[in-house]
């Protein structure tokens, strides 16, 4: 089986959870509800955890923002990021408040002595920060520059860096984010030639659950089998949960995590004589939280079905109104059409 040769970055800790080095590449997501409101706050970042996000991130745009996130750091299960922009007041009280780490660029946050302010509490509480350069809002001086857009990312990335790496603070991960899929990869492969820090990767504005994950899953996907990347967010117009599911997807097709089953089907063709493609999007949703190493598979008919998906641990092949559910390749039970998702349940789960 091949194996990914992964880049060789710093290891930092954002509360339990080690990024970078050889541990894991973590899924994280963004919750996309009022942090002020710490009921849903709490309610949302409690499904991510279910999902297995794990960190997220949250928005603090003021003061009662940031107050919220005393009461959110004690209700998760899971290390919480504090969002931060311009404002140095909020990193301050979000590091006082308990968070796990900060997503802010040192060089936007105003006076030179604000930003000594927050990174000294920071080395203090060993609290990682995150420069996250986004393609399309960086600094004039930059836009104007006549070189491509990527390497205008990665000489801010630098420039946010050198800022943090000038007042002794090295718990770095970085971010270079697009909306062009290209761009971006071009960002993280010469950042990652130019610095060690641990790298979150994604595109930003992907866009909507189909074309978002199209997009997610070319950008993220190419440069996690080159090795590059040690924490990924799958951005997406949809539920935040949505993204935990992409991300962990995206890292099994590469066999870079095994959390959840591997699920496989079939397209359709004309032997198939039972509604599969409202079949296999059951059997999907019904397992989507079943949290073993196996693989599922839903193929069209009983021809073929078994035999090409003779490596799955469990499957259903198709009949006329009809179902085969084999384990391992061999049929163990016929079932009517109507009956075979409850019974193939039944069988998944009592083996």
């Amino acid at each position: 089986m091949y194996m990914i040769k992964r880049r060789k970055s710093k290891e930092i800790l954002i509360g339990d959870v080690k990024i970078g080095g050889d541990n894991p590449i973590s899924v994280q997501s963004m919750c996309n509800t009022d942090t002020r409101d710490v009921t849903a706050t709490s309610k949302q970042i409690k499904e991510l955890a279910n999902a297995g996000c794990e960190i997220v991130r949250l928005a603090v745009l003021n003061k009662d923002a940031g107050e919220a996130i005393k009461e959110l750091v004690k209700m998760s299960s899971v290390p919480l990021v504090a969002d931060i922009h311009f404002d140095y007041r909020l990193a301050i009280q979000c590091i006082n408040n308990g968070i796990s780490a900060l997503r802010l660029n040192p060089g936007n946050i105003g006076k030179t002595e604000h930003t000594q302010e927050v990174v000294k509490l920071a080395k203090q509480q060993n609290i990682p920060i995150r420069i996250g350069v986004n393609a399309g809002s960086l600094k004039k001086s930059l836009q104007n520059k006549d070189i491509p857009l990527h390497e205008k990312m990665v000489e801010s990335a630098l420039n946010h860096i050198k800022i943090l790496e000038d007042l002794d603070f090295d718990l770095i991960k970085i971010s270079l984010k697009s909306s062009d899929v290209m761009t971006t990869i071009e960002a993280y492969r010469l950042i990652a030639q130019k610095v060690n820090y641990p790298l979150h990767i994604g595109l930003t504005e992907a866009g909507t659950l189909k074309s978002g994950l199209i997009k997610s899953a070319v950008g993220i996907g190419t440069l996690l089998a080159e090795g590059i990347g040690d924490t990924i967010r799958v951005s997406l117009t949809e539920n935040p949960i949505e993204e935990v599911y992409a991300g962990y997807d995206i890292l099994k097709s590469l066999g870079l995590r095994k959390r959840g089953i591997n699920f496989i089907s079939c397209p359709t063709c004309g032997r198939t004589q039972i509604n599969l493609i409202n079949l296999a999007k059951q059997v999907e949703e019904r397992f989507k939280n079943y949290d073993k190493d196996i693989t599922i598979a839903v193929m069209g008919c009983a021809v073929n079905g078994p035999g090409e998906a003779k490596h799955a641990d469990f499957g259903i092949a198709g009949g006329i109104g009809e179902g085969y559910i084999f384990k391992k390749g061999e049929i163990i039970a016929k079932v009517p059409e109507n009956q075979l998702l409850e019974k193939f349940e039944e069988i998944v789960f009592n083996s």
